[in-house]
């Protein structure tokens, strides 16, 4: 592990909390777009699962601002995320929050960005091959979200988060190297498919959604859907069948029966499924209290390597873009 960057993390997670003390903070705003957004969830569900007072609300950056939620304001903490810290509409969802008065943190990979100066507080992760899980965009978030139900409500898992977390790095590189061969046997097998649906719920929607609109939709332009495994049966699962690809992500959190009684109904009548399931995983270094909440972060980082395999059987590099950064939008 970089011993310094995991200790500049600290630092700027410290930095953050520092201003979060000052605030009567009531509720919390998750916001931002895309791949960003789906980044979100898991931290939604763990304030959703530990706060005893303080609400929490997840939105996409431009509904953020159209909505213009009546309990947006002083007591309000709009915890914002852009990559490259360039979203234009998550940009101004940061000035829009601090011009109701809200403390506005910004995680982002270019502290220099006009989101980082649209913001109160500015977080940097890493990003790429050589980061460590504990300074990465998720890691980063939960030790804030987890940081944040300390300092309001003496919430009392974030010793156990920031432990389980600097052994994560661990974690993502044994599912990897037990998943690695799943991955390749997945880019071959599903390379022509014009259609893949991906279905999770609770921690896990989030990882399920980005899967679904960033890599399959916009980086390989192959149709799909996430569904909530709680809303299978009210619809979706009327289009399973022997030929209809699904990827079923299966967590750790209290909503795994809903995701193990969709996987299966799906079994009786789907042939083409892909199941990951977060039991699979070796947790050593994890604490058990919060093994739900670090399941979804390892079942992303498998899927992003599905999501290689699948690119380079395609001869499609994620990087290419039709619209995205190349047309008015």
């Amino acid at each position: 592990m970089a011993t310094e960057l995991v200790i500049d993390v600290k630092n700027q997670v410290k930095q953050a909390l520092g201003e979060v003390k000052k605030r009567n903070i009531e509720n919390v705003f998750f916001v931002a777009c895309g791949g960003s957004s789906a980044l979100m969830y898991p931290s939604k569900y763990v304030i959703d699962r530990e706060a005893q007072k303080v609400d929490a609300h997840l939105y996409s950056s431009n509904e953020f601002i159209h909505r213009n939620h009546n309990k947006l304001g002083s007591s309000s903490l709009v915890i914002l995320c852009s990559h490259s810290g360039t979203t234009p509409e998550t940009v101004e969802a940061a000035k829009f929050a601090r011009q109701h008065g809200a403390l506005a943190i910004a995680l982002t990979n270019e502290p220099g960005s006009p989101l980082a100066q649209a913001a109160d507080v500015v977080l940097k992760y890493e990003w790429g091959q050589e980061a460590n899980a504990f300074t990465t965009n998720y890691s980063v978030l939960y030790q804030l979200v987890f940081g944040v139900l300390k300092v309001v409500e003496n919430n009392s898992k974030f010793e156990a988060i920031e432990t389980s977390l600097e052994n994560l790095q661990n974690v993502f590189e044994k599912a990897v190297s037990k998943y690695q061969e799943k991955a390749e046997q997945f880019g071959q097998l599903y390379k022509d498919e014009k259609i893949i649906y991906t279905m999770a719920s609770g921690a896990n929607y989030g990882v399920a959604y980005s899967f679904a609109i960033c890599i399959l939709m916009e980086m390989q332009w192959i149709h799909s859907h996430a569904i909530h495994a709680g809303e299978y049966f009210h619809g979706p699962f009327e289009i399973i069948d022997e030929e209809t690809p699904f990827i079923i992500l299966l967590g750790l959190d209290e909503t795994r029966p809903m995701e193990e009684r969709a996987l299966e109904f799906s079994k009786r009548y789907g042939k083409k499924l892909v199941v990951l399931d977060a039991k699979d995983f070796d947790y050593e270094g994890v604490q058990e209290e919060v093994k739900g909440y670090i399941a979804p972060l390892v079942l992303n980082y498998v899927l992003r390597k599905y999501a290689d395999q699948l690119a380079e059987a395609r001869n499609h590099p994620l990087s290419t873009r039709r619209y995205m950064w190349k047309v008015e939008y």
